[in-house]
């Protein structure tokens, strides 16, 4: 039991999303959750309105059974197999988050400065999740997919412009982690 309630080791994940790949390729399908987003507003009408939701969402359910298992499966795993012990951050990130404002940092692996609802609440707070939601929307569909669409599906199938997209998203993720982060907290 202690082996479940504790993080998997890449040895034994790594593999498993190999499997799940080789078994989507080989049925012809493609992971992505940000495709989600366009089944879900498909259903809901929006193909009445804009020509790119008009299309046979009904392909697309098991990709919404995929979120909705994931969903309940974070759900499960922090409920009732979790052990509460946090993955060590290194000494320098929590120094180097504890200057720029963040309280317990090492204490928690998101920060409640961000991800609390006083924080939502604020101005700074809303205006973050605002903006970033829109960046967020906009960059998935300017690169076709999303981050775990183009890292796992992309690249397993070895589709350049998700290698490309990629690239991208670690050069974006370290120009917001050591430029933009700072200058906002």
């Amino acid at each position: 039991m202690e082996y479940i309630l504790n993080p998997w080791p890449w040895y034994v994940s790594g593999p498993l999303i190999a499997v799940v790949m080789a078994l989507l390729l080989y049925f012809g399908k493609t992971f992505g959750m940000s495709s989600n987003l366009r089944t879900m507003c498909s259903i809901m009408g929006a193909g009445k309105a804009a020509s790119f939701f008009k299309f046979n969402w009904k392909e697309q359910i098991w990709n919404l059974i995929v979120v909705l298992g994931a969903v309940i499966g974070g759900f499960i795993a922090t409920q009732y197999l979790s052990n509460d012990s946090l993955t060590d951050l290194n000494p320098a990130t929590v120094v180097e988050l504890q200057n720029m404002g963040f309280e317990n940092s090492g204490a928690t692996l998101v920060p409640n400065e961000v991800y609390s609802i006083e924080a939502l609440i604020t101005p700074k707070g809303l205006l973050l999740l605002v903006l970033g939601g829109l960046l967020v929307g906009f960059g998935t569909r300017y690169a076709g997919g999303c981050t775990s669409g183009h890292a796992i599906t992309g690249l397993s199938s070895l589709q350049k412009p998700s290698l490309i997209a990629v690239i991208g998203f670690f050069i974006g993720g370290l120009i917001m982690t050591n430029f933009i982060l700072p200058l906002i907290f």
